[in-house]
């Protein structure tokens, strides 16, 4: 994943939904998940997905989603499948904390290293 930035999505503006801190949104008619959405560029050399692929890969995405205990909430499917180059997805956790620091990663480039042995998630 490479040149990740913050997506804001246009549901964010629909009135459904109220800004909760920098980047990160909650719905107005309830107690819901803090949700924040990123934009980036997958990476075939890192055994990444095509960028003209709709589909995201598994990985790094499941690594992030356990490092920083989140869930994926939404892929974006019409978008995703509109932009050859970008890759959207949300992301959702019950703690806002959690999403902050998975915001930490836009700017950055995320990837897999295999060692023969073991997989090791690299933010850098």
């Amino acid at each position: 994943m490479k040149h990740i930035r913050i997506y804001n999505a246009p549901k964010y503006g629909s009135g459904e939904y109220a800004l909760a801190g920098t980047n990160i949104y909650r719905k107005t008619s309830e107690d819901s998940p803090y949700f924040a959405s990123i934009v980036f560029e997958q990476e075939p050399e890192y055994d990444e997905n095509d960028p003209s692929d709709s589909e995201i890969s598994q990985y790094p995405l499941e690594d992030i989603l356990d490092k920083f205990l989140c869930s994926c909430s939404d892929y974006y499917e019409e978008v995703n499948a509109e932009d050859p180059v970008n890759s959207y997805i949300e992301f959702e956790s019950d703690d806002i904390g959690a999403l902050k620091n998975l915001l930490s990663i836009v700017g950055k480039h995320v990837y897999n290293r295999d060692d023969g042995d073991s997989v090791e998630l690299v933010i850098e």
